[in-house]
């Protein structure tokens, strides 16, 4: 029943666990990271009766693709997968890493560092498992992309007058110095792209976690569109 909501909601269809994985409770392990894809945002009811904002991200199940040791790699780390990805379609480099944990193809790899690789192998499914309402988290993935943007959306500035035969509205204003360095300095804050950089959202509460439909509803929004990747890392309390 809470699936339809969200569907009809979102107006979005969520997409079951990828092929091969469908009964993977038993073996999931717990990271205190994850990756997952935002579907929208929509309200619901807690405890005491609030009306709670929420982003509804679609979490794992995410394969362990690789183990990254101080050893070998000078640094410890997990490398999942996450997102079905059908194996003719990946190139052989990426399919013959991905033979390593298992006969499914991947949408996109991500990295956690863990104290303990050696309790982690190419295979394993890391699950929701490390998580409990109530839990911090904080979220990263990719901003919505705004185009060419002026200055005013794009680092706040003030507005010109508008009347009084002002001719200055929008525009950004004096940029250089005078004759002395003769040049616009570096960091100047001009006109031009606005969003698709990584942002992190810290410290988001965990509102509600549905571990059967792979959903986690969390307080407030998150970055990016819809079907978005993000990285999901438990705040360590």
């Amino acid at each position: 029943m809470f699936l339809a909501e969200i569907k009809e909601d979102l107006a979005y269809k969520i997409r079951s666990p990828f092929k091969g994985f469908e009964n993977i409770e038993q073996d999931m392990i717990m990271c205190d990271g994850i990756v997952g894809k935002k579907m929208g945002m929509t309200s619901v009811f807690v405890a005491d009766g609030t009306l709670v904002p929420v982003s509804v991200l679609e979490v794992g199940p995410c394969v362990v693709t690789q183990v990254k040791t101080l050893s070998v790699d000078g640094y410890n780390a997990v490398q999942v997968g996450f997102g079905h990805k059908d194996i003719k379609r990946c190139t052989k480099p990426a399919a013959g890493h991905f033979a390593k944990s298992g006969d499914a193809g991947f949408v996109t790899l991500r990295e956690f560092k863990v104290d303990t690789p050696e309790d982690y192998e190419p295979g394993q499914v890391l699950g929701l498992d490390f998580l409990q309402p109530g839990d911090k988290v904080n979220v990263s993935g990719t901003s919505k992309g705004r185009g060419f943007q002026g200055t005013i959306k794009r680092h706040g500035f003030s507005r010109g007058p508008e009347t009084h035969g002002s001719r200055n509205h929008r525009a950004p204003g004096s940029i250089g110095c005078s004759a002395w360095p003769a040049r616009v300095t570096k960091g100047k804050k001009m006109p031009g792209h606005m969003g698709v950089d990584r942002k992190t959202v810290k410290n988001l509460v965990v509102i509600e976690i549905r571990a059967e439909e792979n959903l986690l509803l969390v307080k407030g929004p998150v970055p990016g569109a819809k079907t978005g990747i993000l990285e999901i890392v438990k705040v360590a309390k």
